[in-house]
């Protein structure tokens, strides 16, 4: 009987690249299985990455940033308060540098003459028909000085956290008696990934440098209780305690001035808008 040869090399081959295929589509189809060589980042390289898309930016606001991004980096680096949380806060409390006291004094926090101040002041209406406010020589004095603010024992718990874990600082700064709306940690959010702020944060070094880092505010902490006189927080920097809205589908700029009875160009000052333009879920402040 005679052999056809080429029928059964065919026969063979066929075989071989089924039984092929049928692996390749076993590893593609089951990431987990040992065989896969497709890499999956830790969660941890993730953790403070934004959860969903932010609302639009405004020239003020990114021109603010460029201007006090390396003051904010440099006092994180000092004291580990995370730039991206000092940069929210200050274009939250500063209106992106448009407000009266950060135009006129310099202060972009808000902060009193409470305390063992003894600079420059100028009267506003706040808490009290002239409150006090402190008047620094530049913006940058006004940031360092919002980090001797917290420097204080009600907000020691948030210098153990590490200094690019904004979301944290976020919160921990709320429960902390920082601000009274308890939409606050996602206003602050919200800028900061709106902004991309996360980027000037940074991790420490090493558990070591953590440590330090900690030991220090530590000490300056309880030297501060000793040197300075006993004062409430409040005193020198009243709570914030603002009205937030949250962007719906069919909200407008008109549609929401008419609800909180406040102008459409006040809206757009407190927010830094430089037009009608809105994004649904964006966080608008209504009033501080």
């Amino acid at each position: 009987m005679k052999i056809n040869w080429t029928f059964i090399i065919l026969i063979v081959l066929a075989l071989g690249s089924s039984s092929c295929a049928s692996r390749k589509r076993a590893v593609l189809q089951s990431p987990s299985s040992g065989n896969s060589t497709q890499n999956f980042p830790p969660a941890s390289q993730s953790q403070n990455k934004p959860t969903k898309r932010p609302g639009a930016t405004s020239v003020s606001g990114m021109d603010y940033i460029a201007r006090y991004k390396d003051i904010a980096i440099s006092e994180m680096n000092q004291f580990g308060i995370p730039a991206s949380i000092k940069l929210a806060q200050a274009l939250l409390e500063s209106g992106n540098g448009n407000s009266y006291l950060a135009v006129e004094a310099n202060n972009h926090f808000g902060i009193k003459c409470g305390g063992i101040w003894t600079g420059r002041s100028v009267t506003r209406p706040d808490d009290q028909i002239n409150d006090c406010f402190r008047v620094y020589d530049n913006p940058e004095q006004s940031f360092k000085d919002h980090s001797q603010f917290l420097l204080r024992k009600r907000y020691e718990k948030l210098f153990l956290l590490n200094k690019d874990d904004y979301r944290a600082w976020a919160k921990g700064l709320k429960a902390a008696g920082y601000a009274t709306n308890p939409r606050y940690p996602d206003l602050l959010i919200d800028l900061i990934e709106r902004y991309q702020l996360y980027q000037y944060d940074r991790a420490e070094r090493s558990y070591v440098a953590k440590e330090q880092r900690e030991e220090k505010v530590e000490e300056i902490i309880l030297e501060k209780e000793i040197v300075e006189p006993e004062v409430e927080p409040e005193a020198i920097k009243t709570a914030v305690a603002m009205i937030i809205h949250e962007v719906k589908p069919a909200d407008t700029l008109y549609s929401i001035s008419k609800r909180y009875h406040v102008g459409i160009e006040e809206l757009k000052v407190l927010n830094g808008l430089t037009d009608d333009n809105l994004s649904a879920g964006q966080l608008l402040v209504i009033s501080k």
